[in-house]
């Protein structure tokens, strides 16, 4: 019988399917709605404190922040599918495995697509559409969010391993958490501290 680390029964082995669905669904279709709210919310304010050019500086970085959360995806997903397996065959040995090498390969990940964009910046926002206009804004917002791709990547594949262990709310609560920080330094950094589109940036990788 699944049971968590307190050698009680896991909510998945005594609840209904119907009410699992709904209280697993809802958290992780709010947690993704407020991811993808931080580009929208980054695009205003930077609209509003740097202007259109920032905004098109922004939007030829966002297609990296993608290819990063699609191997996010890939490994926090795939790892949780598979804790998930395991945990119903009451194999912890092969969970705590599972969990390492899901926490090492979304790292290596990370510092693998940092290295990449860092080196070849300026070739890749070029094929994502960067211009002379915007290039400068362009290479200001990448580096900072180059350096927080692997911090980002591995707190969006550890909500997805967290939810594995019956917690949702708490993975749901700590993307809130993120955009809320995001909202608020926002201002700061753009209007307050006059950083423009590196605000905006260092912003969005604090949150």
């Amino acid at each position: 019988m699944e049971e968590n680390s307190e050698g009680k029964k896991s909510i998945f082995a005594t609840e209904p399917i119907g009410k699992l669905v709904v209280r697993f669904a809802i958290p992780c279709v709010i947690a993704l709605v407020v991811n993808a709210l931080y580009n929208i919310v980054d695009q205003i304010f930077i609209g509003w404190g740097v202007g259109y050019i920032g905004n098109g500086a922004t939007t030829v970085v966002f297609p990296i922040t993608i290819i990063a959360l699609a191997l996010t995806v890939l490994i926090g997903d795939g790892g949780a599918a598979f804790l998930s397996l395991k945990l119903g065959e009451g194999d912890t040995e092969s969970v705590k495995r599972g969990l390492g090498n899901a926490v090492v390969m979304v790292t290596a990940a990370g510092i693998l697509i940092l290295v990449v964009f860092l080196v070849f910046i300026d070739p890749i926002l070029t094929l994502f559409g960067a211009t002379e206009l915007n290039r400068s804004y362009a290479l200001d917002y990448g580096y900072i969010i180059g350096i927080g791709l692997p911090f980002t990547m591995i707190s969006t594949a550890l909500n997805s391993l967290i939810r594995v262990d019956g917690s949702p709310k708490f993975a749901m609560f700590s993307m809130l958490l993120g955009a809320i920080i995001n909202t608020i330094l926002d201002p700061i950094f753009i209007f307050v501290f006059k950083m423009g589109v590196q605000g905006a940036a260092i912003a969005t990788v604090i949150g």
